[in-house]
């Protein structure tokens, strides 16, 4: 079937459009002329293969949707959370979501070619009580994923990954945007987490991404907001099951009076728990273990930063490579992901190249990449 060059310029302006580039970006990104380039978007004139590749490699898409006359994409996705939400992304927060968008459609594909398939979890709500909704699902997914009440989730992300979700961790400019969940039309369920955020924070914010995931994938996509009123009953489900997956009413009822804690104690209790000392305390205060001036006075403290733990940096890392590690977890590319996209390769699912844009990297930067992760390339 010929292109239909209409509607392959229509897909070429809408991704332009969403991302808020103007015609001499893009030019100056792919080295295809302006003129060239607008006759392309208005569907005057046919891309070489090229060109199209070049574009795809671009707008981070896939470039067989370029050529292809079918109208979904993940954009679609997008423009749904910039209809509603564009005032809050920044064009560097717009690029950052397209580059997420990728990144979820790639793990998707290779996880498919590599047969890691992951577990089947849901879960159906009964009745109208949106916190009752979060407190039994997330008792549902600790006991699917071998928690028992007393177990403290260690890599969260991995569990999340290991039931179906794509979640990634993206640094964003907006820093009130805690994170964002997609229905991607290939991947499925894909969750992003603000990297600015608190390294504890970032837990809580991929535990409410993931309640959205079980609760709310039929809406599409949806943004979630640091500061959240809590009258928006869906909000409040998502923080509800963020609380208890990691903090178990029935944990917290076994623990020493809390009202009894010194300051210390409760920094200890938070960070043991992997969580800030507000999330602990609003968790306490749910359970009916602490008064108002108790509440107040842990909600106020702070986990020392050189305490708390990210499993995604381990502390066997040296400087050097945890700093490296680190840059690479703000442009969303996990252990997980990476480790990945090298299997990917190792198996010929992919080629050399199209490993290079998998990690969002030149070929040159192949070889730091490999080195880092104890890897060898074929090829280079």
């Amino acid at each position: 079937m010929p292109i239909n060059l209409q509607t392959l310029g229509s897909k070429l302006a809408r991704y332009r459009e969403q991302l808020k580039e103007t015609i001499a970006e893009v030019t100056s990104s792919t080295g295809i002329g302006v003129a060239r380039l607008t006759s392309i978007e208005a569907g005057h004139v046919e891309p070489t293969g090229d060109e199209i590749l070049i574009l795809a490699d671009h707008y981070r898409c896939d470039f067989k949707f370029f050529i292809s006359n079918e109208q979904v994409a993940p954009f679609e996705q997008a423009e749904t959370l910039y209809r509603a939400h564009g005032n809050d992304f920044t064009k560097e927060d717009r690029r950052s979501i397209q580059d997420f968008l990728y990144l979820c459609e790639t793990e998707d594909f290779l996880m498919r070619e590599l047969g890691r398939t992951p577990k089947a979890f849901s879960f159906t709500p009964t009745g109208s009580f949106f916190k009752g909704h979060g407190e039994a699902a997330a008792a549902r997914l600790r006991t699917a994923l071998g928690y028992s009440d007393r177990a403290v989730p260690r890599d969260i992300y991995a569990e999340f990954r290991s039931v179906g979700v794509h979640v990634f961790r993206r640094k964003l400019g907006n820093s009130n945007i805690s994170g964002l969940f997609v229905m991607h039309p290939l991947a499925g369920k894909c969750a992003l987490v603000n990297y600015s955020e608190d390294i504890y924070r970032q837990r809580f914010s991929a535990a409410h991404e993931m309640a959205h995931a079980i609760f709310d994938s039929a809406q599409g996509a949806s943004v979630s907001f640091d500061d959240t009123s809590g009258s928006d009953l869906v909000e409040l489900r998502a923080n509800r099951f963020a609380s208890c997956f990691l903090m178990p009413p029935a944990f917290l009822a076994r623990l020493p009076a809390p009202s009894l804690w010194t300051d210390a104690d409760a920094q200890r209790r938070a960070n043991e728990l992997r969580v800030s000392c507000i999330a602990l305390a609003i968790a306490l205060k749910e359970a009916n273990l602490i008064d108002a001036s108790t509440y107040n006075r842990i909600r106020k403290l702070h986990v020392p930063r050189d305490a708390k733990i990210d499993p995604e940096l381990p502390e066997h890392l040296t400087a050097t490579q945890r700093q490296r590690k680190a840059h690479l977890l703000e442009q969303g590319l996990s252990d997980y992901y990476v480790g990945l996209c090298f299997d990917g390769f190792s198996a010929g699912v992919i080629s050399l190249g199209r490993l290079a844009e998998a990690l969002l990297c030149s070929h040159g930067e192949l070889s730091e990449l490999a080195s880092l992760y104890g890897r060898t390339l074929h090829g280079l």
